[in-house]
This record gives structure tokens, C-alpha cells and sequence, in this order.
């Protein structure tokens, strides 16, 4: 049975995910902000929290989680690598590593390069991957403690996954990362329209995210580094994947 993923505004920008199945009354919570709105939400359907999962360490990610373990006995889940900088863990995961939640078998990717021990979620069953702060709808986290080179290898094992995959990111930055996406591909039919329904769906306040990988793929800079008209747009036509994801990177940081 697939899971029911619902997506919760928090603080002035953020999102946590919610994700529930039906069959076992089992509720995962992936990233938490801020407590308020999920126990809202929570409250609103009648769902127990069982476990809560951590993309990374930074507070508008983590700052609900203990609160919320608190109040409804909820296992913490997070890097391994990490577990210094998170909540106390009550599981602590690395690459590569399983675990079954709200009814769904994930699978732990390490995506490190916004922070090193950065981790996404994977899972087939409900096609959907919680990417954190790693892929954003049309953007990727600033490199603040990874290398450009680690950042899009954590992004092509994002990319590798099934093209109808739901990419469930932490942020409503899609508006702004679709202005420097133009900068980038002007002339870029599917960018040009998805730029457009995104300018309609938040001038009606509906959230952008989570968006599907296919659309990603083809409209995302920071995936699109390895395609030769992106290479030769920004007259790097030669250069390395790598080399041009870090110039795509360079000219976000100061756009």
C-alpha cells in the first residue's frame, strides 16, 4: 500500500514531511523544524508520531525534534557520521543502511556537501526520496562545509533514481532558484513554463515542493551540469562535470 506524504509549512521557509501508512496507524516524520505546526497537523488526522528522521544537523531542521520525541515517545533517526552535531540518536544510519518506517522500506544515501554527513532518504515503495537540504526544487544547498566534487557526487545518486521519484526538499526557495535557473538556460522551453506555473502556484501561496525528478532533470542547473548545451552556455565546453557544477555553484552564490 503506498504511503500518504503530506507536507507541512514550518517557520518562514522550511518543510517537513509527514508520512503515514494507513494499514498500521504508523506515522514518520522527516525533518523538524519546529514542533507547532506538526503536532497541528498531527492532531488534525488523528496520527501518532513513531519516529523521527534527520536530514542534517542545522537548527531550522532539528530545533522540534526533541519536543516532539518528548511528547509522543518518537525514535530519533540520523547520521551516524553526525550524531555528534543531532539530537541523541535512538538509531544512527550511514550509506547504504535500511530501515522500515510508516510501512515503507527506506534506503540511507550519504549526500554530503551542504554539511558532511548530510543524508537523504530513500523510498522506492512510496516514490519518494527526502532530500534535506542536498536537491531542492530547482536548486541544491550551499556548499558550507563540503567540496564541489563531493556535492555532485551526492547529487548524481540523486539523480540515478527512478525518473517518477517525488523529491521531498526542506525549503520553499523555488521562485528564486528559478530566476537563477534562466540565468543559466534562457532559451530552455521546459524551465521557461515550469518557471511560469511557479510564479502562479505562489502568487496562490501553494507550495512548490515536492516536485518530481524527471522535472528536476531536466530543468535544474545543478543536475544539468554534465549536459553539453549547459557546458557551452556558460562556455565550458570542455571542462569536467565536476568543474562546471562548481562554476553553476559559484555563480548562485552571488547571484
Amino acid at each position: 500500500m503506498a504511503a500518504e506524504i503530506l507536507t507541512i509549512p514550518c517557520l518562514s521557509d522550511n518543510y517537513a514531511f509527514l508520512m503515514h501508512d494507513e494499514a498500521s496507524g504508523e506515522t514518520a516524520l522527516i525533518d523538524a523544524p519546529e514542533a507547532a505546526p506538526i503536532e497541528a497537523a498531527l492532531s488534525d488526522r488523528g496520527w501518532r508520531l513513531d519516529h523521527i528522521l534527520l536530514t542534517h544537523h542545522h537548527g531550522d531542521h532539528i530545533a522540534g525534534a526533541e519536543a516532539l520525541r518528548a511528547a509522543h515517545g518518537a525514535r530519533i533517526v540520523g547520521a551516524a557520521a553526525d550524531a555528534r552535531r543531532l539530537p541523541r540518536l535512538d538509531l544512527a544510519v550511514s550509506e547504504g543502511d535500511t530501515l522500515t518506517v510508516a510501512g515503507q522500506t527506506g534506503v540511507v544515501l550519504d549526500v554530503s556537501g551542504h554539511t558532511i554527513g548530510h543524508i537523504a532518504f530513500h523510498f522506492p515503495g512510496a516514490k519518494a526520496v527526502f532530500t534535506g537540504d542536498s536537491l531542492m526544487a530547482l536548486g541544491c544547498g550551499r556548499l558550507f562545509e563540503g567540496k564541489p566534487a563531493r556535492m555532485w557526487q551526492s547529487l548524481s545518486k540523486i539523480a540515478a533514481l527512478p525518473n517518477d521519484t517525488l523529491v521531498c526538499s526542506g525549503h520553499e526557495y523555488t521562485q528564486s532558484n528559478a530566476r537563477f535557473a534562466l540565468s543559466i538556460e534562457p532559451a530552455n522551453a521546459d524551465l521557461i513554463s515550469r518557471a511560469a506555473e511557479i510564479d502562479a502556484a505562489r502568487a496562490k501561496g501553494i507550495a512548490t515542493v515536492p516536485s518530481v525528478l524527471a522535472v528536476e532533470k531536466a530543468t535544474n542547473p545543478f543536475l544539468r551540469a554534465r549536459i553539453a548545451q549547459v557546458k557551452s552556455a556558460i562556455g565550458m565546453e570542455t571542462a569536467s562535470d565536476t568543474e562546471v557544477f562548481a562554476e553553476i555553484r559559484r555563480r548562485k552564490d552571488v547571484f
